[in-house]
């Protein structure tokens, strides 16, 4: 493992294998079940990410000096980008952003859980449709109902943290092929850069750490345990992080006088060895001689050690859905009308690694 770490991935590991499902079972689910401190009722806020490059308004952090989490707004919440010795920088608003989105997925599939649900659905802010079809074990309604939370529960966390990471990189995706949230202006500059995966990997796995802490809310335990992880990665000073982005421009990034140019893309999202691995700076003084540490994919170990089966199928709704399928169609897929990611996330990024320069 090289001391920049950064490799580029096409492949699939193995999955929970699907099974059909029935549309309800009645369990005479009461609505009691929840995560404390996260509605299913209510999506997370909208936090922009940055770029961890050192331009014009990209704020840099001291890790130490995060401030609060707040699921709601909060005017003490710190957001910006932060360097560590083994992850490199982390975009804490992306983190942020994906630790909430995967407690908000995990509430709602407990919700769903405990009403009997096998299938429903959920939305980020853009218009795609994710659909869930959820296969219960054997004998599961002959089950007490406390025995049923507490498998539901753990399942539901490794549930939030599956579907939160995977429409994040849906989200990625789209933004390569040039997803216009505005109308009017690509986000493809922001696809895939250095820090993202990595970001969002992270809070996914810092919510479903949290969302089984006893006697905190999800907000504090959030906070407790980003404080934890970045120690863990060797957190350095915002000044650290802002050198480390200065040391890469004109590498792994460039300005004009409108813009920020991304050059260095990673499209390690955990499909080939189930991890991602992150890309340091290199030559950074302080953090001599420290190797990346790779971060798990969701693995969605709880539901197979339980015996429940998962699918998960995407229905783009976006114009950019058109220029996607073109890319599977050169990858040999038939086009469809929901995408399945564990099949067609590999082929998409092995198209976006070839052309690099056909999709925007």
């Amino acid at each position: 493992m090289g001391g920049s770490g950064c490799k580029q991935t096409t492949t699939l590991v193995g999955a929970v294998v699907c099974q059909d499902a029935h549309w309800h079972l009645d369990l005479g689910g009461s609505g009691h079940w929840a995560f404390k401190g996260v509605d299913h009722k209510v999506p997370p806020r909208i936090r922009p990410g940055s770029y961890a490059s050192a331009t014009y308004s990209v704020h840099f952090l001291d890790p130490a000096n995060l401030g609060p989490h707040s699921y709601r707004y909060t005017w003490s919440e710190q957001n910006g980008i932060v360097y560590t010795c083994r992850a490199g920088h982390v975009d804490i608003a992306h983190l942020r952003k994906a630790a909430d989105w995967t407690a908000y997925v995990a509430a709602v599939s407990l919700e769903r859980m405990e009403a009997g649900r096998t299938q429903f659905q959920f939305k980020q802010r853009e218009p795609s449709v994710y659909y869930v079809t959820l296969t219960y074990p054997p004998g599961w309604d002959r089950l007490d109902a406390a025995e049923r939370e507490r498998i539901s529960r753990e399942v539901a966390r490794d549930l939030g943290q599956h579907l939160a990471y995977t429409a994040l990189t849906w989200h990625e995706i789209l933004t390569w092929f040039g997803f216009r949230p505005r109308g009017y202006k690509s986000e493809f500059p922001s696809a895939f850069s250095w820090e993202d995966n990595y970001s969002n990997l992270l809070g996914t796995h810092i919510a479903a750490a949290a969302l089984g802490e006893e006697g905190l809310s999800y907000d504090e335990a959030v906070a407790k345990i980003l404080e934890q992880r970045l120690d863990e990665l060797g957190p350095q000073s915002a000044e650290v992080a802002r050198q480390a982005s200065e040391a890469m421009r004109g590498q792994w990034y460039s300005r004009s006088r409108l813009a920020t140019h991304i050059h260095k893309r990673h499209l390690d999202v955990g499909l080939d060895d189930g991890y991602v691995t992150p890309c340091l700076v290199p030559s950074v003084a302080a953090c001599e001689g420290a190797e990346p540490l790779p971060l798990a994919a969701p693995a969605l170990a709880s539901l197979a050690r339980h015996g429940f089966t998962v699918q998960v199928e995407i229905e783009g709704r976006v114009w950019e859905q058109k220029k996607i399928l073109k890319a599977l169609e050169a990858e040999g897929c038939p086009p469809v009308k929901r995408l399945d990611p564990g099949f067609h996330f590999p082929l998409i990024l092995h198209y976006c690694q070839t052309h690099p320069g056909d999709t925007n």
